[in-house]
């Protein structure tokens, strides 16, 4: 489901979207309003982590960074999975995911219909970000490391 959303919101902006067969180390490319896809990609989850991803670069880079032993590249491309990270798996939602019975990595990552690694990275990007915890509302704590939430008692 997050995939196919994902492709609306892209369709929104005007963004073409094409599934292609590429080599196994590309999972996903952008240029001038297209995204590629590697077709030989098998689950919905990773596609959409992906195109999120990619949609991140269309929102947040510019030019040819392809080459990734240039250092603005690397700080591109960080810029771009970070933008996916905030768009995929927000503080909000990990919280949520705590408050159906998620406890392990596996669980929330299914739960935000995303890859393991991704939460991983998501994850360590909010640590590089606020630190070891994120007070998401009045309620809610989240503390990253180890990954928990605290729910002030009423």
């Amino acid at each position: 489901m997050r995939y196919e959303c994902l492709l609306n919101e892209a369709y929104q902006k005007n963004i073409d979207i094409y599934e292609e067969p590429m080599k196994s180390r590309i999972k996903g490319l952008y240029a001038d309003n297209i995204i590629w896809i590697n077709k030989n990609i098998s689950t919905s989850t990773e596609k959409a982590v992906v195109l999120a991803e990619e949609l991140g670069h269309y929102h947040t880079t510019s030019g040819d960074i392809l080459d990734q032993t240039k250092v603005a590249n690397v700080k591109q491309e960080k810029l771009a999975r970070k933008w996916a990270a905030e768009r995929l798996v927000t503080p909000a939602k990990l919280v949520e995911a705590f408050d159906c019975g998620c406890r392990s990595r596996f669980e929330i990552a299914e739960k935000l219909e995303v890859t393991e690694g991704f939460l991983l990275e998501s994850l360590n990007s909010y640590r590089d970000k606020y630190g070891i915890e994120i007070q998401v509302d009045e309620d809610h704590t989240l503390f990253l490391d180890p990954l928990a939430v605290f729910k002030a008692i009423k």
